[in-house]
């Protein structure tokens, strides 16, 4: 009995890594390539393409973190499908939420989400603080998750939803080097083993 319970455990967690994990590699050209065609001109923003584009040609095929700075719109906002007016924080929700959802089904999920308490401390030579309401870090398995992500025709039909509740933002992506936060696959296998170790003191 001992043998299958342990067994369990271990089969759970190569489960749980072969979802958390990117098992295929860097992205190739044709992927970028077909990405480009699908959603050119689908998102406004007035972001760069060839940024994006130059950061996918360099995928190492590992995970990456995305450091986003955010203003919530402080203001009303008029509702682009109804007409009805909402808070810019409910606008930004309804392109939020679903968004986390999704990024939680391509085996991504938020870091660290915390709300800006004071102004820049330690600043130069930069734009002045256009006024940030919150932070985020969002952990992305692959850059060919972020492709999928931004190539979804649901995002598309909400996208303005992010335009209206954040008039100001900015993302750029990061790899880990240093952290004392024990992350996903530390605590899955210490949940498994814990959970592996009372069944046996429970049946024994």
């Amino acid at each position: 009995m001992t043998g299958w319970i342990w067994g369990g455990a271990f089969t759970l967690y190569v489960l749980f890594r072969l979802w958390y994990d990117n098992w295929r590699g860097p992205l190739t050209k044709a992927e970028i390539d077909a990405f480009f065609a699908e959603v050119h001109g689908k998102y406004g923003g007035g972001n760069d393409p060839a940024v994006l584009r130059s950061f996918l040609e360099a995928d190492d095929g590992r995970e990456f973190v995305m450091l986003n700075l955010v203003k919530i719109e402080p203001g009303m906002v008029v509702d682009p499908q109804t007409g009805k007016e909402l808070s810019g924080r409910e606008a930004m929700r309804r392109y939020s939420d679903p968004f986390v959802r999704a990024l939680i089904a391509q085996g991504g999920h938020p870091g660290m989400v915390g709300r800006k308490v004071g102004p820049y401390i330690d600043a130069w030579q930069v734009e002045g603080d256009p006024g940030w309401s919150i932070f985020g870090l969002m952990r992305y398995r692959s850059r060919r998750d972020l492709l999928k992500l931004a190539a979804d025709p649901r995002f598309a039909e909400i996208h303005p939803y992010k335009l209206l509740g954040i008039p100001v933002t900015f993302s750029f992506p990061t790899q880990r080097e240093l952290s004392v936060y024990m992350g996903p696959r530390g605590w899955m296998a210490l949940v498994l083993a814990l959970g592996a170790a009372l069944l046996e003191l429970a049946i024994s």
